[in-house]
């Protein structure tokens, strides 16, 4: 079910223990969210009264005469007495975000939100990769958006990672692929906290990783690991590579030159040099 947050106005007196004690009396409305921030609202400006951002506890005492919200974050004490009443409710919220589509589950809206997926009914939550894209195609097994994303080459890959992992989908392609510039033996796909990256087989006699960025493999680099287009730029798996490494050299004049001939015997325009990733010809 939805987060539920609680709405309460009234005739009150707030207090602000801490370092000093404040108080102020006014009609407000107090808003408790489902992360326990508390929120003294009055009816000048957008900034609360008071506040306190998600204190470690927020207990609410109401009878027929009013109400007492008290928050605790240390040391420090909101208390919001209310002399009268005039509105107590809890009300449900979700987050909000770009609509990406439906749940198969329950058929309510799901946006995309802060790097997450939420469905606003049964508010399950699904994690999205760095750089994925939501598109309209959905899974044909859960029924959940695809997405788009680029390890190594073009990707697609169902939303929730039980159903369809993007580590699979990685290693399926690049496992073994390359070699260990440090000892020779070969580089695992493997994945930790959400993120997909390549290991030597051979750890922990042997240590060397690399993260595994968002871009796709264009060319071998002298050192013998790959070339990743990125949003940003060419790089080299190994960001300190002197070939072709994050600050190392770039390609030069007569480089681009052989890349624009390859573009204009492709039918593709040179004015804005390199294609993007977003304008690759084999994007799903």
């Amino acid at each position: 079910m939805p987060s539920r947050l609680r709405v309460l106005a009234g005739d009150c007196t707030t207090t602000l223990d801490g370092s000093h004690e404040e108080h102020t009396r006014g009609r407000v409305v107090v808003i408790i969210k489902p992360d326990n921030t508390t929120l003294v609202h009055d009816a000048d400006g957008y900034q609360p009264v008071e506040w306190l951002t998600r204190p470690e506890s927020v207990t609410v005492e109401s009878d027929s005469s009013g109400f007492t919200v008290t928050a605790r974050d240390g040391d420090r004490t909101l208390r919001v007495i209310a002399h009268e009443a005039t509105a107590a409710r809890d009300v449900p919220v979700t987050a909000g975000g770009t609509p990406v589509g439906d749940c198969p589950d329950c058929e309510s809206p799901l946006v995309r939100s802060a790097g997450t997926v939420v469905c606003m009914g049964c508010e399950s939550r699904y994690g999205l990769p760095t750089d994925a894209t939501v598109t309209e195609r959905t899974c044909t097994d859960c029924g959940l958006p695809l997405l788009r994303v680029e390890r190594g080459e073009v990707l697609s890959v169902c939303l929730d990672v039980y159903c369809d992992s993007l580590a699979d989908a990685v290693s399926e392609r690049f496992d073994r692929l390359w070699s260990c510039p440090d000892c020779g033996s070969d580089l695992r796909v493997q994945q930790a906290t959400g993120r997909v990256f390549l290991g030597c087989s051979e750890y922990p006699d042997c240590e060397t990783t690399f993260s595994f960025p968002s871009g796709v493999v264009v060319d071998d680099c002298p050192c013998g690991l790959p070339v990743f287009e990125t949003a940003a730029d060419r790089r080299c798996l190994d960001g300190t590579c002197d070939q072709w490494g994050v600050n190392g050299p770039r390609p030069t004049a007569d480089d681009r030159s052989v890349d624009d001939e390859r573009s204009v015997r492709n039918g593709e325009s040179t004015e804005s040099g390199p294609r993007s990733a977003s304008s690759r010809p084999n994007d799903p």
